[in-house]
């Protein structure tokens, strides 16, 4: 069990806490006298000794933010008004970027536009936060400090609202699609029942929010290596529109793949619903779109075998493709080590003819060319890539 002790032996220990360009922010913003500290994702996840793909730096103090630029100036760290009217400062020192934010507390909540006053109680600045996991700060020797008693919530691996569930909904109605998000990825898909039943409620209420601010939610939720439990609760409370197939989809390619990837599961997804749609819904982009309509027709290929078209259009993605063509056809792992062994065997080639050939033998550049080289084309992958280049010559068909 992860106690107080344990944590801040954690905190204390951690490169990117010791690091000399944090330590000098930290100094200038007088952390040493508890007037600021790291809060947020990096000091939970350190707590929990959970990986993070990137080392974001969020820094909360009682300073406000004029002064924290004033000071910034002085000790040559450059300083950058990234959400002045929030209170946020970015300060940048060597290749570290921190946001600094002023302490804050709720003067009036309206959605996202609340009013909030600066001021220097740390409780009321956790008080305005989602979940009590996230309201853990460390100052810059380590020392924990845990005003709302999220140290707790965080080991037990609880994803709690802080106070009244509802509120906090009705401040941002973003954190129902965070809460589900951190119930998988810190929660084990276990369900805080307030939490859930604030999340039930709020459901019909949540068209102001912007397909840019859940798509980004949904993306980072669909790239966890465990999600599906948590997708399926968000179809059953009217959240998210797939069928239960889909899901039962997702649950298989879990259980089959050690490391699950956003782009797969994409392609699961666009069994059910149009590309343009899901674009359209999550602002997805044209390349996340284009990778997932790859993936997918990729693992058509797979799924009936043409391994060797397979490998030589889509080289890149055709693992991946095995993994959702193994799902979808409903193969069990000896018959996926069966397909994964027939294409490991594939002795991919470049395709021996191009169109500059054709025209050599006397055929005009144009359409009627392009159909001939994707006829002679299709010929060479049907072989498994064994009929040779005179062999392709000698099948043109030259009419002009």
């Amino acid at each position: 069990m992860i106690g107080p002790a344990t944590a801040e032996t954690r905190l204390r220990e951690a490169e990117w806490l010791k690091g000399a360009d944090l330590q000098k922010i930290l100094a200038l913003l007088d952390s040493a006298d508890g007037r600021a500290r790291v809060v947020g994702g990096i000091v939970r996840d350190t707590i929990l000794d959970m990986p993070r793909a990137r080392a974001d730096i969020d820094i909360a103090t009682e300073l406000v933010p004029d002064e924290v630029i004033r000071r910034a100036r002085r000790a040559g760290i450059n300083s950058y008004p990234t959400g002045i009217d929030h209170g946020t400062v970015t300060l940048r020192s060597g290749s570290l970027a921190a946001e600094v934010t002023t302490l804050r507390e709720d003067v009036e909540t309206n959605g996202r536009h609340a009013v909030v006053r600066f001021g220097t109680d740390w409780t009321a600045d956790a008080a305005r936060r989602d979940f009590t996991l996230n309201a853990l700060y460390a100052g810059m020797d380590g020392s924990l400090f845990d005003p709302l008693g999220g140290l707790i919530d965080c080991i037990n691996s609880r994803v709690r609202f802080i106070g009244d569930a509802d509120r906090r909904i009705a401040e941002d109605g973003l954190r129902v699609y965070r809460f589900f998000r951190f119930t998988a990825s810190h929660g084990r898909e276990v369900f805080d029942p307030d939490g859930l039943e604030a999340c039930v409620q709020a459901v019909g209420r949540l068209d102001h929010l912007s397909a840019e601010r859940v798509g980004t939610e949904m993306r980072r939720m669909l790239a966890l290596p465990r999600v599906a439990a948590v997708l399926r609760k968000m179809v059953e409370i009217g959240l998210l529109d797939f069928p239960p197939e889909v899901i039962s989809s997702l649950r298989s390619y879990e259980r089959q793949v050690a490391s699950p990837t956003l782009a797969a599961r994409m392609a699961l997804l666009l069994e059910s619903v149009d590309a343009d749609d899901l674009q359209a819904r999550w602002r997805l982009s044209n390349n996340e779109v284009s990778t997932a309509l790859q993936l997918r027709s990729a693992a058509d290929l797979v799924q009936n075998l043409k391994l060797h078209e397979a490998v030589y259009r889509y080289l890149t993605v055709v693992n991946e493709a095995l993994d959702v063509a193994a799902v979808r056809a409903g193969w069990g792992e000896a018959g996926k080590a069966a397909v994964r062994e027939k294409l490991f065997a594939v002795n991919l080639r470049a395709f021996p003819i191009s169109g500059t050939d054709l025209v050599e033998m006397g055929m005009r550049p144009g359409r009627e060319l392009g159909r001939e080289l994707a006829r002679l084309e299709r010929l060479w992958i049907d072989s498994e890539f064994q009929i040779g280049r005179q062999d392709l010559l000698g099948q043109a068909r030259i009419d002009n």
